[in-house]
């Protein structure tokens, strides 16, 4: 057939760039960001933010981002929004002045994610302020891992075509190769989160988060995180980015390099980051747990035999506050005997043992 029409027919394999998302999610805590304000103001943060975000976008055209707030009360988006339910306040400015030098795409994110921020703000009242002082992290978990859902399902010639496992959200999918076998391929939406974490009291909300956890580990969504302020916890976000292979880092002292650290730390996808040298990877992971009764970082507890639940002491009538299951703790404040090491018998160079040679009597025993 080449011979005739000149023409090449044989299967040319897709060599194109995976398109990635990113999911920010923004801790938008007051109480946290009113003590950074002298050192890292949340105006400085955003700024670098989206430099980072324009740099992510500008590297595939295909690429997209999400950026979802963890507020005191609430967990909503900030990018992209099809809803209308933050108005900002009658007479404040919302406008952002067009430039002509300004890429459009550019100018319309940064416009929607400062308005909706702004509009976050100003509808923050006292009231919600006093009711909690740490932040609603598993709620903006939820959030990214169901919008990441929909925009895998919705990417573009990947739905519909055959080749779409529907088993996998993650980006995987199966494609058909000459010899009828199939093979996975990640030339799907590839999607990874980025936690920007400045709250430090999230121990009460330690069951939905770990169940994020778990859900983006049987995803293969990698959970970054970026630790802003040295009151953050840390045993959580370490967990989550050993579990998923994301990458820990805290900022520390280094707020002038906050871009860099995002440049450098956070730009590459999952694809990229198996030819570089993964950043983070000298930080040590804290592996303690939150007890289930009283939610304290505990070192040793008790764990339920059926549900797994962890208490850091024995739960009222020894049953389990999770699943009800009797629990037998009769003796979980007895000592454990220790049975004495049975001494071995030393053994001559002869092959023969203490026992074995004849004992000297009186009369051989010198005077």
């Amino acid at each position: 057939m080449n011979a005739v029409d000149a023409s090449s027919h044989e299967e040319v394999a897709e060599t194109s760039e995976a398109p990635a998302l990113l999911t920010i999610i923004l801790d938008t805590n007051p109480h946290a960001w009113g003590l950074l304000s002298c050192t890292l103001p949340l105006s400085t943060l955003i700024a670098n933010l989206l430099v980072f975000i324009n740099a992510h976008l500008a590297i595939n055209n295909l690429n997209q981002v999400a950026v979802v707030a963890s507020h005191s009360d609430s967990a909503r988006f900030l990018y992209p929004t099809t809803h209308d339910d933050l108005r900002v306040p009658h007479g404040q400015a919302t406008d952002i002045q067009n430039d002509a030098n300004k890429y459009r795409p550019f100018a319309q994110l940064e416009k929607a994610l400062t308005t909706n921020l702004r509009a976050l703000l100003a509808t923050t009242t006292p009231e919600h302020l006093q009711a909690s002082t740490s932040t609603m992290l598993s709620g903006a978990l939820t959030l990214a891992l169901t919008y990441m859902a929909k925009a895998t399902l919705n990417a573009p010639g990947r739905a519909g075509d055959g080749g779409y496992d529907a088993a996998n959200t993650a980006g995987t999918f199966v494609t058909s190769t000459v010899d009828g076998t199939t093979q996975p391929s990640h030339t799907g939406l590839q999607s990874r989160i980025l936690i920007l974490s400045v709250s430090g009291d999230i121990a009460d909300q330690y069951i939905p988060i770990m169940n994020s956890i778990f859900a983006c580990q049987r995803l293969a969504i990698p959970i970054d995180i970026l630790t802003l302020s040295a009151h953050s916890n840390a045993e959580f976000l370490q967990q989550a980015a050993d579990a998923t292979g994301g990458v820990y880092m805290a900022l520390g002292d280094r707020v002038a390099g906050l871009l860099q650290v995002l440049m450098m730390g956070y730009l590459p996808d999952a694809t990229a980051r198996n030819n570089l040298v993964k950043a983070g990877e000298s930080e040590g992971v804290d592996f303690r747990a939150a007890c289930f009764c009283h939610r304290n970082i505990v070192d040793l507890g008790y764990v339920c035999s059926i549900c797994l639940s962890i208490f850091c002491q024995p739960p009222p009538d020894n049953n389990c506050l999770t699943c009800g299951t009797a629990l037998s703790l009769a003796g979980h404040a007895a000592k454990p005997v220790v049975i004495p090491r049975k001494k071995k018998k030393k053994r001559k160079l002869d092959g023969t043992t203490p026992a074995d040679s004849p004992t000297p009597s009186a009369a051989d025993t010198p005077r």
